[in-house]
Order: C-alpha cells, then structure tokens, then sequence
C-alpha cells in the first residue's frame, strides 16, 4: 500500500498514527510469564507463553502441547519473534473438547468501534501465518457484553511456508459494548476440538453466540504429532483496509503487557516494618496502574535483613494481603523465622501480579 492510500485509511478510520492496533504484543516480543511453556496436558483456565495471548486446552488424557515464544518470523517482515502451538501427543476428540488461542479486549478501548449504533465500524485482522497443515481454520471475534459472534476462515495454502492473511468483519449495530475495564471483544483462533464446537456453521455475519458455530471450520491440530501452529505480526484495526503494522519499541510493549501481568524480574525487593511477633508488613509498587485489582500468586520465599543486620527467612506471605484503591500497590504480610528488628529489607521474593482479562 502507498503511503498516501496508508494515509487516506487513517484519516477516513479517525484514527492517528500511534494508537490503530487494537492489539497489544501482536508482534511477540514480550513473554513474561516464560518464553517456554512445554507439555501442557491441561490448560481449561488458560495459560500464556507470549503475553496477552492466552492458550486453551481442554482434550483427553494424553493430548499434549508446547506452547513457545519462538524467535522465527518471515525474512524482511520487521519482527523477530512468532507464537508457536506444536503437538506433542495426540488424542480422540469427544464432543466437549476445545483447542484455541484467545486474546481480549477491554471495552473502554473499543468505544472507537461504535457498536450497537448505525455508524458501527468494521475492524480488519492482519497477521503472518505458519503450518506444517495445508488446512483451513476460523477466527472469531465474540462480542461478550451481548453474547454475540462473527468469525472467518483463512487458508494455509502452502506448507511450511509464511503467509500474510487480512479478515475483515462487519460492523455490528447490535449491542452496544461496556465502556469499563471488562472484557469487551475476543478474538479466538481455534486450533481443535469436539463437535459441541464444531457441529454449526462458520457465521459470517454477527449473530447469538452459538458454541456450535465457534469452530465449524475446524483446523485439526490435534490429529499428528507432526502438526504445528505458529503466528505473528496480528494487528486490528478500524475499517476495511489492512495498513502496514504499527511497530513499536519493546519497552512500550512490556508497560503495556504489565497493565494485566507483572512477574517482578529477579525476584521483589522493597522495605517494610516488623508489626509484632515474627510478622513483617511491606507495601510493593507496581511499575504501572493495573487494570483491575490483581490476584497474586506467591511462588517462593527470598530473605528479609532487619535493622539490625540480621538476615531472616521469609516463610511466606499470609493471606491477608489488601490493595489500595487505585490498583497501584499491594500491602505483604511476611512470617520470618525470628522477631527483632523493627525496619527490614526484604529480597528475592518471588511471585505473579494478574490482573488478566
């Protein structure tokens, strides 16, 4: 595309240069949560190698993946990095089995869209494309606010080989989408599953959500140990043109990841007093407001040293942890092995920030 046609799809989209993916990520470069995420046999919840994109496995008793942030990308495409979905270990598909990748969108970043009105946006969908399968597979987006959906299908047509794929999806004047931090749109790529998704028809136009139409053009990754899945370069954006994607630095990138997740690097540190007995009490700080009060996931413990220079083990964090109002800090509650001490050091505390769609 030209640059004035680029320019002509902007200005008639009302969008500027610098905020026209809807996507955060899309080119892979941020995987806090572990660029390796291996022989995974069950994933109902969801699981993420590559942030923000979040990966469902629910199959049988042998089926298992790897999931891995891989540094492949089509030569002179601009990116490094792709998602990777591999088989490891087939398995029989029952009817409410499912396979697939999901990214979400809050609402209050959709409102551009103007769903649920007469003026109701189209968004068109890049992104780059790999398989070992030459099979064909569908995209939905899920509007979850009124329970709706509309999806496409892409085609691998050559094996092995990269392949730039554009979908473009109607606007919808149905349902009008939240203007919060909850969930407002999905996309999901459906990689597999039983007939309680797959037994409808791929809906080409918005329409009640219906499991059985969520994967109706079923890509079949389950079936070889052979198969694979790997993608990258996603942008989504308002109209009916794909523009060319919208790269940006790696440090913008990871703030705007750990609005939903942070896994301090290296462990927490920070300072905190002693509040009686062996119990220490500490406020960490985000590096960026999170989009909703997190959960937290304390992994391992670390040390903490008191005024006194003395160094302590931290046993744990209690339960009674609380945020404060702006989703900006968590207070700790740590139990060490001894008292003493009334100021103290806390070091290499290991643990997980979740504030996931």
């Amino acid at each position: 595309m030209s640059k004035a046609a680029e320019l002509a799809a902007l200005i008639g989209s009302g969008q500027a240069q610098g905020d026209k993916n809807l996507i955060i990520n899309g080119a892979m470069q941020v995987a806090q949560y572990g660029a390796n995420n291996l022989n995974i046999t069950s994933a109902s919840g969801g699981t993420f190698a590559c942030d923000r994109f979040k990966f469902y496995l629910s199959l049988g008793g042998t089926a298992q993946f790897d999931l891995q942030q891989v540094a492949e990308a089509p030569t002179g495409s601009g990116f490094s990095n792709s998602l990777k979905v591999s088989c490891d270990v087939t398995d029989t598909l029952t009817a409410g089995h499912y396979l697939f990748i999901e990214y979400n969108i809050e609402g209050q970043d959709l409102q551009r869209i103007k769903k649920g009105t007469s003026d109701a946006e189209s968004l068109t969908l890049s992104f780059w494309l790999k398989s070992n399968k030459t099979a064909s597979g569908q995209v939905n987006v899920r509007d979850h606010d009124n329970t709706r959906l509309i999806s496409k299908t892409y085609t691998v047509s050559s094996a092995d080989t990269w392949q730039y794929v554009t979908l473009t999806f109607d606007g919808d004047t149905t349902g009008v989408i939240t203007n919060d931090n909850t969930k407002g749109l999905s996309l999901e790529f459906f990689l597999d599953s039983g007939t309680t998704y797959s037994s409808g028809a791929t809906p080409a136009n918005w329409e009640a959500l219906s499991a059985a139409d969520r994967n109706a053009t079923s890509f079949g990754l389950v079936s070889s140990t052979d198969n694979y899945w790997q993608i990258t370069g996603l942008q989504l954006e308002v109209g009916d043109v794909a523009t060319p994607f919208e790269h940006e630095s790696y440090a913008e990138t990871l703030q705007k990841c750990q609005r939903y997740y942070w896994q301090p690097e290296g462990g927490a540190n920070g300072t905190g007093v002693y509040g009686g007995g062996a119990n220490g009490r500490a406020t960490l700080t985000f590096p960026v407001i999170l989009r909703s009060a997190p959960t937290l996931t304390y992994l391992s413990g670390g040390s903490t040293t008191n005024n006194s220079g003395l160094d302590r083990t931290v046993n744990g964090l209690s339960s009674s942890w609380s945020l404060d109002n702006h989703s900006a800090s968590i207070q700790l509650t740590f139990t060490a092995t001894a008292t003493g001490g009334v100021a103290f050091v806390y070091k290499d505390v290991s643990m997980q920030i979740s504030a996931e769609l």
